[in-house]
């Protein structure tokens, strides 16, 4: 691998304090393109606040967080919204779809706010998650392993460089869950650069890389026990 994509995200020394509470403390890791990183730990140990800081939701207290060699603690507000749109895809528990937009309209929202909406990208995007479909049904009318396939799609529609997701798989049963960690799967396959935090054994076995985080430090950081899904190619 060349050194120049070796090394997409570097933090150095982060810290992220609420108060008198140190949610981050001294945190220091690199990510490689291409990589699959799990964050696992107890609650409250800080992984969603590692997620909200890469993705410039949350902003360090100290310490340097350089994704694609952007410092993204030094970005201005619109700056940041930037970063956002052009860099990161997020995949939360919830899923903060828009109610009354059918899933395509989800999807091509996502494509507005980052430049033009382009309808036969979205449907192709849907399809790839297996909600070729679904295009026209609402939210409501989706169960909820669709509704998170549906956020994958949304998250992946402006060709992020990073994927971050929290807990994705949380609120879903065994097969839902089976579907969506098969896409998660098969995005790696592709190249996909991705920080999952979760609690499941098992999606970490999947990673490349296992960051365990207690008491908001690092406390190990290796590679996985790996056992690769059988990936099920196609929607």
């Amino acid at each position: 691998m060349s050194a120049s994509i070796e090394r997409l995200i570097e933090v150095r020394d982060l810290s992220r304090r609420f108060g008198r509470v140190a949610a981050l403390d001294d945190v220091a890791l690199s990510v490689r393109e291409g990589e699959w990183v799990v964050v696992m730990g107890p609650p409250g140990s800080g992984k969603t606040t590692l997620l909200n800081v890469l993705a410039g939701l949350d902003r360090p207290s100290g310490g340097s967080v350089a994704v694609g060699g952007t410092e993204v603690a030094g970005l201005s507000p619109r700056e940041l919204a930037r970063f956002r749109r052009e860099t990161v895809g997020l995949v939360f528990q919830e899923f903060h779809l828009i109610p009354y937009l059918t899933a395509l309209e989800n999807v091509m929202l996502a494509q507005y706010v980052h430049s033009l909406t382009d309808p036969a990208e979205a449907r192709e995007a849907l399809a790839q998650v297996g909600l070729g479909e679904r295009l026209e049904h609402l939210p409501s009318e989706l169960s909820g392993g669709e509704k998170q396939r549906l956020c994958v799609a949304r998250a992946l529609i402006n060709h992020p460089r990073l994927l971050l997701a929290d807990e994705p798989t949380g609120n879903l049963d065994e097969a839902n869950e089976r579907q969506v960690l098969d896409i998660f799967a098969r995005l790696h396959e592709r190249g996909q650069t991705q920080i999952v935090v979760t609690h499941n054994p098992e999606i970490a076995a999947m990673a490349d890389r296992v960051i365990v985080l207690e008491h908001g430090r690092v406390a190990r950081d290796g590679a996985s026990a790996r056992r690769p899904l059988q990936v099920v190619h196609g929607p």
